[in-house]
């Protein structure tokens, strides 16, 4: 029991060693969802996947509700799986009380706890929150965080050699900083431009950029285009079409407060961070299409947007929207 990395889930549960309870948290989505996946095809036969698999939403299910579920305890020996998403939205009194149920003898039985990137709890040099430090004392924490650039370059050359691919240093570098360590978008991507090239090809910058505009950074580098033109219906496409392909709001204003204030810096004379100097080159020219003021004040108005959908209810369609109309007042 305690906090651990997602390489010892899988040592543990590729050996059989299952824990009562996992809390998957992090940066990552996609890995967390395919952490449930795995956990649940190695503890459940396949036949019982489907009836005995139950996935339970925080923000939707009521803590009675909960523990009344968890209370029923499988027949004639099958195994369950629960899988509990936005777990940090029950109280710190209704979270002790779903522990409580947690039994580590009990081995027919694996409950993963779970919450989105957006409200995974922030871990310290110094110290552990104690809501990591509750869950840490039943089962085994699980931080997914975003590849490194180095874990990014040999996923990707590990994946393109099995489709005997080659790809320019060139491409590589711009590929890598498009995925921005995202795990789901490597996969996504690698797999486009496996069925985009034919085998013995090799890769450059021109089929990353037609085969991989759609993510982050040329999306951001559109979307502050469209604003600085005053192309108010394709800034409202572009927003609407990401929502639609899956986008969370709060990972949109990410990417878009990253790309504003990295224009900031460049119209202040400033460089942007080491790691993304590749991208100076192609975001200087738009930096200049914009006046110092109203780019520090799109910035607050991203932060203030950002706050509130985390902290407030807001409809995030709306709040995006009026969001883009503030950002194209000058």
């Amino acid at each position: 029991m305690g906090i651990f990395t997602p390489k010892k889930l899988i040592d543990d549960v590729g050996r059989g060693q299952f824990k009562p309870a996992y809390y998957f948290y992090g940066l990552e989505d996609y890995r967390i969802s395919e952490a449930i996946k795995y956990v649940t095809n190695q503890f459940l036969p396949e036949k019982q996947i489907i009836t005995n698999f139950q996935r339970l939403d925080g923000r939707r299910t009521k803590c009675a509700d909960l523990i009344a579920e968890l209370s029923i305890f499988p027949m004639l020996g099958e195994r369950q799986v629960f899988s509990v998403s936005n777990f940090q939205s029950y109280k710190p009194t209704e979270v002790d009380r779903v522990l409580k149920l947690i039994d580590s003898a009990d081995t027919s039985r694996v409950v993963i706890f779970s919450s989105p990137a957006s409200k995974s709890p922030k871990k310290t040099p110094k110290k552990t929150p104690a809501f990591l430090r509750k869950l840490s004392a039943v089962g085994d924490c699980i931080e997914f965080a975003r590849l490194s650039s180095r874990q990014a370059s040999n996923q990707v050359k590990g994946t393109l050699s099995k489709a005997n691919l080659d790809i320019e240093s060139d491409a590589m570098e711009l590929l890598v900083g498009l995925l921005d360590g995202n795990r789901g978008a490597l996969v996504a991507e690698i797999n486009k431009l496996v069925d985009y090239k034919q085998a013995g090809e090799t890769i450059n910058t021109a089929d990353i950029e037609k085969i991989a505009a759609g993510y982050q950074t040329f999306t951001v580098f559109e979307f502050a285009g469209y604003v600085v033109a005053g192309d108010r219906a394709r800034v409202f496409d572009l927003i609407h079409r990401l929502l639609a392909e899956g986008s969370t709001p709060t990972g949109l204003l990410f990417f878009l407060g990253q790309h504003f204030v990295r224009l900031y810096l460049l119209k202040a004379g400033k460089s942007i961070e080491p790691n993304m100097r590749w991208l100076e080159g192609r975001i200087r020219g738009q930096a200049q299409g914009y006046e110092l003021d109203h780019l520090r004040r799109i910035i607050c108005l991203i932060a203030e947007v950002d706050a509130n959908l985390r902290h407030k209810r807001t409809v995030p369609e709306l709040a995006l929207d009026q969001l883009v109309l503030q950002m194209m007042t000058p």
